[in-house]
């Protein structure tokens, strides 16, 4: 009878540890299943990513007219405007104050990774980028594009001329000035230009307080033969060709021709000026690249400019300078290289087409208002496109025109509409600038807030 009780309970035993045993094995087939189910599986879900990816470029290319997909910031809940980072809503304060070039944004999204450039981590660690050069943080490929660029569009000599690159032309702005200064005269140079003048030149001038130089002002208004003269054209605020007003033996001038650009005005002839300052912002809209160059005439001009660059950054971001030549180099060739089988549209036109287009609503928007007026500009044939149209300026120069209308900046600021008053260009608070720079929203929000005054 014990006998057969243990026998009984050994059986129990050998069941109750069997029962893991079972569920330990099934987990581990399982487990191997699953491994290889991956194994097997996953390759597949990669080519179909692959696959979708081929779909979405396709898309791009076939439907080159619709808006792409877009692969930015959401919008954001904010009453700032999309010239501080974000997209503007239906009540939000739309800043048009600034020249924020996101006008472009949409197109170098349809590039893709053509526009795209990876630096490994080993390059560009010196501070040297051409030793033998006269401004020697300058990268070859950057220059080598610049050249390049401003041949194929006609709108500046660079044959003999030296290449200075700069942290965007507000920091070349002031290397020339310094350069232009005599370092032992008696009284600080003068500095002017003719009003309305870009905003930006006085505070420039007069922030760091320098004994070299000072602001002086509105050109027109200039008596004497020392100065240095800032010609800016197509000119920023009011988009007209000015040239220079002064003229003496004695006299300098700097010539500012960062929206001398087939997407803003006809190119008629190649300039050729003793100092010429262009930016990526505006000729590519990559304002976050901070980047510009100056095109200078004399070498010892070119040294002193570079010199103010070495003491004032030590040179300039390399990473910037091969980010900003391979953008030059994608819009270049979009002209010298069309891709036939799939035809993509090319900045300059792009930017043509969206500015033509805006400047066109923005007439018919102000003149149902009768509140304001715009400065009307002559047609020109463009050498490099050769059509003739007038100018699509970055800039809306607007007048109130109504007498109760004192103050235009105020009055557009009761709009939710952030410009920039006459004041800061040396003319009267009748006046306003207003970028046509802005994304599509903001500057749809800005038409439907005029029409709402008609």
């Amino acid at each position: 009878m014990a006998s057969a009780q243990a026998k009984q309970s050994q059986r129990k035993l050998r069941s109750l540890w069997a029962q893991p045993a079972i569920w330990c094995i099934a987990v581990l087939v399982s487990l191997a299943v699953n491994l290889v189910s991956v194994t097997y599986i996953a390759p597949l879900f990669e080519d179909l990513g692959d696959e979708r990816n081929r779909y979405k470029v396709n898309i791009v290319h076939e439907k080159e007219k619709k808006t792409v997909e877009k692969n930015y910031t959401a919008v954001q809940d904010t009453n700032i405007s999309a010239t501080s980072g974000s997209r503007p809503i239906k009540d939000s304060i739309i800043n048009l104050d600034h020249g924020d070039p996101t006008i472009f944004e949409e197109f170098w999204a349809r590039k893709g990774e053509e526009a795209a450039v990876v630096i490994p981590g080993w390059q560009a660690l010196s501070y040297f980028s051409d030793a033998g050069n006269v401004c020697w943080f300058l990268e070859r490929d950057f220059g080598q594009e610049v050249r390049r660029l401003h041949k194929l569009v006609g709108n500046a000599v660079t044959e003999d001329r030296y290449i200075v690159v700069g942290t965007g032309s507000t920091q070349l702005y002031q290397a020339a000035v310094f350069a232009l200064s005599p370092p032992d005269a008696s009284e600080p140079m003068s500095v002017v230009s003719a009003a309305p003048y870009y905003s930006a030149y006085h505070t420039k001038t007069a922030y760091l307080r320098s004994g070299l130089f000072r602001w002086a002002g509105d050109a027109r208004a200039f008596k004497g033969d020392s100065y240095i003269e800032v010609v800016c054209y197509p000119n920023n605020p009011d988009g007209f060709m000015n040239k220079a007003v002064l003229s003496s033996d004695t006299g300098k001038t700097i010539h500012d021709l960062a929206y001398y650009w087939p997407q803003y005005t006809a190119i008629t002839e190649p300039a050729d000026h003793d100092i010429m300052l262009f930016t990526i912002s505006k000729s590519t809209g990559h304002a976050g690249t901070r980047l510009g160059w100056a095109v200078v005439k004399d070498q010892n001009v070119a040294k002193k400019m570079t010199k103010f660059i070495e003491l004032n950054t030590i040179g300039v971001s390399k990473d910037s300078q091969l980010r900003a030549a391979k953008i030059l180099k994608v819009i270049s060739d979009g002209y010298e290289l069309p891709n036939t089988e799939s035809p993509m549209i090319r900045l300059f036109d792009y930017g043509r087409d969206c500015l033509g287009k805006r400047w066109k609503r923005l007439r018919e928007a102000v003149k149902a208002t009768g509140l304001f007026s715009l400065p009307e500009y002559p047609t020109e044939t463009c050498k490099f496109t050769g059509e003739n149209f007038a100018p699509y300026p970055g800039f809306a120069w607007m007048k109130c025109e109504k007498e109760e209308i004192e103050d235009c900046e105020s009055f557009l600021k009761g709009l939710k509409i952030l410009t920039r008053g006459g004041k800061h260009f040396g003319v009267g608070m009748k006046y306003v600038r207003v970028s046509m720079l802005d994304r599509e929203e903001t500057f749809n929000l800005f038409i439907e807030r005029l029409e709402s005054l008609a």
